[in-house]
């Protein structure tokens, strides 16, 4: 009986040790101010071309830079108009922004994509990015680094709009109250 359990801890240690991994490598990123990171984990599902990649990369270096400097209407170029997060709109996104560097200093960002996949078609089109990471800043009170919003596997969901990916929020219908336990996370 005793050979079942520890054939499940051998099991279970991989994974765990992948997320021991990447919880330690959110600890340093996020302890070194005004550090960005975005990145595609190795053996991430990516069902895109590498134009594609590309794009979406660009679009969270372009976050990165906008966030790293308070630039307000750099962050809000990202947001696609449709943009809706359990109801949050973009005017409602951009004071959660503008209070954000209103009180702190030297924000950064992480981003460790997991899946990339394409849904629907055309006009439709939306790519889902599976991706663990986290915020922090300086405080302007303290001085501190203070985390600001982490995440695992939450999915960032991104429209093509005048030309570019843009970060769109949920897709469909989804609930305005989020289920207990849930944390919500309307930034990207």
């Amino acid at each position: 009986m005793t050979a079942t359990p520890r054939r499940m801890l051998k099991q279970s240690a991989g994974p765990r040790r992948w997320l021991l991994a990447v919880v330690a490598a959110l600890s340093l990123v996020t302890g070194t101010a005004g550090q960005a990171a975005t990145s595609i984990l190795q053996g991430s599902l990516v069902e895109v071309d590498e134009a594609t990649v590309t794009q979406i990369l660009d679009v969270f270096h372009k976050a990165d830079a906008a966030v790293a400097v308070g630039n307000l209407d750099g962050v809000m170029a990202l947001y696609a108009t449709p943009y809706n997060y359990h109801g949050l709109n973009q005017a409602d996104v951009r004071k959660i922004w503008f209070d954000l560097f209103e009180e702190y200093r030297d924000i950064s960002d992480v981003h460790f994509f997991s899946k990339i996949v394409k849904v629907g078609a055309g006009s439709n089109t939306i790519l889902e990015v599976t991706c663990t990471g986290s915020l922090s800043g300086l405080s302007k009170i303290s001085g501190l680094r203070v985390p600001i919003d982490s995440w695992y596997e939450e999915v960032h969901y991104l429209t093509f709009e005048h030309g570019s990916w843009r970060i769109r929020g949920n897709v469909g219908d989804s609930p305005k109250v989020m289920p207990f336990g849930t944390a919500p996370h309307p930034l990207f």
